[in-house]
């Protein structure tokens, strides 16, 4: 039998350093578990668009085999059918419009941010009431007498009454985004840039701007890929001259069947943009959604 010959003391800091240690260790395997599940969660929600992937290089008979089949003879017999039909057309005027509408919407939202926030108007509050009840009316709602007017203004079919829908769908979620980014900034630095003689426009520009670019990417990105996937307003909207992406997706699905691989094809090739940009803005983006989190 041992005797424990130590000091109260050293036997109160050893206690309490294998108590951290152990602590140390729950927390080392409980990161473990929860990595995985994670892994195992992503992992299923990658799976469909990795299956949408597998099948537009497939034949339709090999998209069609049940039980589906991992292993065929690849082609690119989808995406050469796909790319000599209209969808370059659509896809040229998703693109057009997407970028326009991003483009006026950070015009419009990011001055309106910072009236909100750094300089605050009268009747903020409502304001920004105002900005975010606009989202909450059902688009079924408004689309008879949105189709009135833009018809009656000789918009029908034409890809500008789109990208003004598009500003005006999205403006709102701008506004409140950048607002909270600006939020994030002290107001002290406009205040010192006002000091050393800088105009309040020269002070937004070199000094809050640079600050927030991660917030103005992300919510650039978010308004880009609400645009590209908008289908409502543009199949009620839109026919032939302006037909955009997802409008042209529902045409592979004909009175004589589905299509499924060359589907795929055109949805992967529909999807490719907003990968490539989510992929080039990836660390604004990281840093542009937890921006609001620091405070």
């Amino acid at each position: 039998m041992s005797v424990d010959v130590r000091t109260p003391e050293r036997r109160d800091v050893a206690a309490i350093k294998k108590q951290a240690r152990k602590k140390r260790q729950d927390k080392g395997k409980s990161g473990i578990v929860w990595s995985v599940v994670a892994w195992v969660l992503a992992l299923g929600f990658f799976f469909p668009v990795f299956w949408m992937v597998l099948t537009s290089f497939k034949q339709e008979g090999d998209a069609y085999t049940d039980p589906p089949t991992l292993f065929f003879t690849p082609t690119l017999d989808q995406y050469t059918a796909v790319l000599d039909s209209d969808i370059g057309t659509a896809l040229l005027n998703s693109l057009f419009a997407t970028v326009v509408s991003t483009l006026l919407v950070l015009l419009l939202g990011i001055p309106a941010a910072f009236a909100l926030s750094l300089r605050p108007v009268q009747k903020t509050q409502d304001v920004l009431f105002f900005f975010i009840s606009t989202k909450m009316l059902p688009v079924v709602a408004v689309i008879v007498p949105l189709y009135v007017i833009v018809n009656e203004i000789g918009l029908l079919d034409n890809i500008w009454a789109m990208i003004i829908l598009y500003t005006a769908m999205n403006l709102p979620i701008a506004v409140w985004m950048m607002r909270s980014f600006f939020l994030e900034v002290p107001g002290e630095l406009l205040e010192a840039a006002g000091l050393d003689g800088a105009s309040t426009w020269r002070a937004v520009r070199e000094v809050i701007l640079p600050i927030v670019s991660p917030g103005i990417a992300a919510t650039a990105l978010i308004c880009a890929i609400f645009s590209w996937n908008e289908f409502f307003f543009a199949v009620n909207l839109t026919a032939v001259q302006a037909q955009t992406v997802p409008v042209s997706l529902v045409g592979f699905i004909t009175g004589e069947g589905l299509y499924w691989a060359r589907l795929s094809a055109a949805a992967t090739l529909a999807a490719l943009p907003v990968v490539i940009a989510g992929w080039l803005a990836q660390n604004k983006l990281v840093r542009g959604l937890s921006f609001g989190a620091i405070k």
